[in-house]
Formats: structure tokens, sequence, C-alpha cells
């Protein structure tokens, strides 16, 4: 069963990848190319409730988030937010940085922070349809590993 943070940020369709008890999805609003959501599968509602497993199966997942990311959008540093403020499982932002600007399927998605801290407000608001293609996009990559 998977629990509500993973149901807002659009699970099943927004699915990249899933490890024993990490989620991999696309995050909606995309305040920059990439963007991911990682959730912990476990039902916690604080970083140190997760169980050792959880923790040992962390390391496994954020590999291959930086491993697909590195490839997709090209970062230059990576940023991961735990803001479990609204949602409150135990979850991560993962925002790939960079200079300038990406671009993907004639949409530009710019990195307005850089180089300071994540601009979460300055997001493309992706439609349901283009977060199941990105998630798909790097899904493909996720398993060609």
């Amino acid at each position: 069963m998977t629990n509500p943070t993973a149901r807002k940020f659009g699970y099943p369709h927004t699915l990249v990848a899933q490890t024993d008890f990490w989620l991999v999805l696309i995050r909606p609003k995309q305040p920059t190319y990439g963007s991911l959501v990682l959730i912990c599968k476990e039902s916690a509602n604080a970083f140190s409730a997760l169980s050792p497993q959880a923790f040992a199966d962390l390391g496994l997942a954020v590999a291959g988030v930086e491993r697909v990311l590195r490839q997709v959008a090209a970062y230059e540093k990576i940023n991961y937010l735990m803001l479990m403020m609204v949602d409150p499982d135990v979850h991560f932002h993962v925002i790939p940085r960079y200079a300038g600007t990406r671009e993907h399927d004639g949409v530009a998605y710019p990195d307005a922070g850089w180089p300071g801290a994540p601009d979460l407000g300055a997001a493309v608001d992706l439609s349901p349809d283009q977060a199941h293609g990105l998630a798909r996009i790097l899904a493909q990559v996720w398993a060609a590993a």
C-alpha cells in the first residue's frame, strides 16, 4: 500500500523506479528539469523512525537517482530537500542544479535559483501527461543500467 505523499505526487503514473523501501517519482512541479521526489514506502513521519533496512536501501536509491539525473539533466550539483511540512511521510525533493536552462519537448527549464538555493516557486507545472512521459523517459534510463 502506498502512502498519501506518494499518491499526492502522482503515484503510480509518475513512477520512475523503486527499490525495496523507496519510490522515485517525477515531481509534477519542476523547479529544474528532472526534479524528483524520493519517498520512503515505510509508514514513518520522522527520518529517525525509519528502519535500518530503509536507511541501507536509501544508498541504492540515491545512486540510481544520481546516475539517471546525471545522464538526463546533466546536473552540476544536486540538492536533496526534506521538506515534510505539508506531506508528513518521509520524503526528499531531489532538485538537479545547473547554470542556465535545460530544454525538453520545446519547454525551457531554467534553474531560477542558481547558484543559490533552489527557487521552488519558479517551477514548470507539468500536466499529468507530461509528468507521465518524463517518468517513462527516466524509467528507461534507470532500467538500462
